[in-house]
């Protein structure tokens, strides 16, 4: 399935973490980086590995703030990936794959310099599974306010990913757990933009989300009369209405019709 919600939970907060458990989300990222007061990180870390010593009913990511994360997490049968801030540089990714053999990564590009790095970073090592923003860091690097002026960098590592044969990236977290008008807004511009889901901060965000990035009953139509029209043709043809429909086309249709099944493509 491809996951559409990313749910974050302070590590230092077990009660917390066990409600994102059973939010509905997708995934659930237990934070042990900025959501975790400095005088808090090692309890956060004793909390994390106390909970992942067994499996969990849905995958969990660990946000990681130290090495020393990285020795105590790796091996334990309730972690899925780590996610790795601040990713500068595939050398980055590559030492700390040395270090977690076996264990998935998800670098955040988090600064002007791992955008520039992009491709480096999300093709670094066959432990890479994802690549995504911090938009809340890049934003102070840049020195930008509007979120449009992020644009640029996020079509990058939705190129990125891609080219690295990755699956879509998953937009950076809404901060706003309020305005749930303007994350939809914010969910369908990315989208636009070739996202698919995003981490959020609240559980509140997780049907927004998902009903954002979720094709609509006129897409899946669309796709399901574009799939039917191509069944036994590997030409091109053109539809009734007169829309062209070639192998790219008919290949999009069918990312669609699997999205709306929540299949993995």
């Amino acid at each position: 399935m491809n996951p559409l919600t990313y749910l974050y939970a302070p590590g230092d907060h077990p009660d917390v973490v066990l409600k994102a458990l059973g939010s509905g989300a997708d995934v659930v990222i237990i934070d042990l980086e900025d959501a975790v007061p400095s005088d808090r990180k090692n309890y956060a870390l004793a909390a994390t590995a106390e909970l992942l010593a067994l499996p969990q009913p849905l995958p969990v990511h660990v946000r990681i703030n130290s090495p020393q994360d990285i020795e105590t997490l790796t091996g334990l049968p309730g972690l899925c990936a780590l996610r790795v801030p601040k990713v500068a540089h595939g050398t980055d990714i590559r030492r700390i794959a040395d270090r977690a053999p076996g264990v998935p990564l998800h670098p955040l590009l988090e600064s002007a310099v791992a955008i520039e790095h992009a491709y480096d970073i999300a093709a670094a090592h066959p432990a890479v599974r994802g690549i995504s923003l911090g938009e809340a860091d890049l934003r102070a690097d840049l020195g930008v306010r509007d979120g449009a002026s992020l644009d640029w960098p996020r079509s990058r590592i939705v190129v990125a990913a891609r080219a690295a044969g990755l699956p879509p990236p998953s937009q950076s977290v809404f901060p706003d757990i309020r305005d749930l008008d303007a994350l939809y807004a914010s969910c369908t511009h990315g989208r636009a933009l070739g996202f698919l889901g995003r981490a959020a901060i609240h559980p509140r965000q997780l049907p927004v989300i998902e009903r954002a990035f979720l094709p609509t009953p006129e897409e899946i139509e669309a796709a399901e009369e574009v799939v039917k029209a191509a069944a036994g043709d590997e030409g091109a043809l053109a539809l009734p209405d007169g829309r062209f429909v070639d192998a790219a086309i008919v290949a999009a249709a069918e990312r669609t019709l699997s999205l709306a099944r929540r299949e993995t493509f």
